[in-house]
């Protein structure tokens, strides 16, 4: 007897200002105007995706002091696009990313909740983490935390924020019109969470979801943002797009999960990935790599490079070899607001002078080619079976898909791709539940004031 095939999960993600975006292109649209959110989350809808997901910057970009082009419009409020979203979509999820560092319990509760209740139960809250002091001085209190100390507290907010969520039962509003009775036990909603980072308690004044609780998002690449992802989250965005990497990260996640006590079906593991359509291989390749030339300024790979050497590089020629300076990591940030990801300044930069030399590469087309999301590039029923494939190898359980276009990029993987991955059989052609969990596959999770 055959293994069923895995179902591919899919969300939508609207590009952000980065040089990913194409904000240069004729055919380029606002990238707040709700018109582009509306269009891309109901062309996901009409692709039977599962949820649209939003990232979300606190504070713009700055280079030596001064905003950059490739940043410089920001993200307008994630609860605001996502609540007016759920008005004109009805099965799609809806997820935003909502930093645990610099908003508290109760005011995250409350407002996943409320989005949970005014969209049906398809509400998700991607939870992020911040140890950046520049950010931080957006904030009430200028405060950040060392990066020792974020998961403490993001730990603590996830498990306050679900304290609240569960402070109701499902049955305690009965509205009996009869006997006048509205709720079915005086203490419903009463919390009180203790802990060392909040201590907090009172009435939460939104009644159980939809849902059980609202979807929790996370990405985890550290050991210990691993393990908390591992606990807490039921998707993960993981970091890798190719197999055999992604495979490895995939079957740690879950054996974490297990370790933590879960069922390692109940988390999903998901990367993001962009996407290049041609007639052909050899069409989808030419355009790929104009489309690529053109995020690659010459401007655009001093920055990357920046933020690796921590320098200033501008009197570098990007068409001319890898600076051959070395980093200078003790030196205060060149570039503010953007979390650096290499493990080792040292051995990164003599990777890419070893890629420039082997293959002639100037700076700028070295940075081209080796700070790259890596696309899914090809025909449409190319992209569907690199797409199928990898995740019946567990590389994932499924993608977040962008596009460099905002806001239509993403029609052309709907009218074109989407079809190919419902003829194999591992898309739904129609949406069989109404909440977010039952896109996913997830259960209701069980709520502990109820037992008893």
């Amino acid at each position: 007897m055959s293994t069923p095939k895995k179902q591919v999960i899919l969300g939508a993600y609207l590009g952000g200002v980065n040089h990913h975006t194409a904000w240069w292109h004729p055919e380029a649209g606002s990238q707040i105007a709700f018109d582009s959110f509306e269009h891309t989350a109901r062309t996901a809808e009409r692709g039977k995706f599962d949820f649209f997901f939003l990232a979300e910057g606190l504070a713009l970009r700055e280079r030596a002091g001064r905003i950059f082009d490739q940043d410089i419009i920001g993200r307008p409020d994630t609860f605001t696009v996502l609540a007016s979203l759920a008005a004109v979509t009805e099965h799609l999820g809806l997820a935003g990313t909502i930093n645990a560092t610099f908003n508290e319990p109760y005011e995250l509760a409350r407002q996943f909740a409320t989005l949970d209740q005014l969209s049906d139960g398809r509400a998700a809250w991607n939870v992020v983490t911040s140890f950046d002091e520049f950010t931080g001085r957006n904030f009430r209190r200028g405060g950040f935390l060392p990066h020792s100390q974020r998961y403490v507290r993001a730990e603590e907010a996830v498990e306050a924020v679900r304290q609240l969520w569960d402070s109701w039962r499902d049955d305690d509003i009965v509205a009996d019109r009869d006997s006048g009775r509205f709720l079915n036990r005086p203490d419903a909603g009463a919390f009180e969470f203790h802990g060392s980072q909040f201590d907090i308690g009172g009435r939460f004044t939104v009644p159980r979801s939809p849902q059980g609780r609202p979807v929790l998002l996370q990405a985890g690449v550290s050991p210990q943002g691993r393990d908390f992802a591992a606990a807490n989250a039921d998707a993960i965005f993981s970091p890798y797009g190719k197999l055999p990497e992604a495979a490895e990260y995939y079957r740690d996640v879950k054996a974490r999960a297990v370790a933590a006590g879960r069922n390692p079906e109940d988390l999903k593991i998901l990367p993001s990935a962009s996407f290049v359509l041609g007639d052909s291989e050899a069409d989808a390749r030419e355009k790929y790599l104009a489309i690529r030339d053109q995020q690659v300024t010459g401007q655009t790979a001093l920055i990357l490079l920046e933020q690796l050497w921590n320098r200033d590089l501008s009197a570098y020629d990007p068409e001319g070899p890898i600076p051959d300076i070395e980093p200078d990591p003790q030196a205060p940030p060149i570039i503010q607001g953007r979390a650096f990801t290499y493990q080792d300044r040292f051995e990164t930069v003599a990777k890419l002078r070893a890629v420039s030399e082997a293959k002639k590469l100037t700076l700028r087309e070295t940075v081209a080619d080796q700070f790259e999301r890596g696309p899914i590039v090809g025909t449409a029923a190319q992209v569907a079976e690199q797409i199928d494939t990898f995740v019946q190898n567990d590389g994932s359980d499924g993608f977040i898909i962008g596009s460099h276009l905002v806001p239509t990029g993403l029609d052309e993987f709907v009218d074109l791709v989407v079809p190919h991955l419902q003829d194999r059989g591992v898309l739904r052609s129609e949406y069989t539940g109404s909440t977010l969990r039952d896109n996913l596959g997830l259960p209701i999770p069980a709520n502990p004031v109820t037992v008893g």
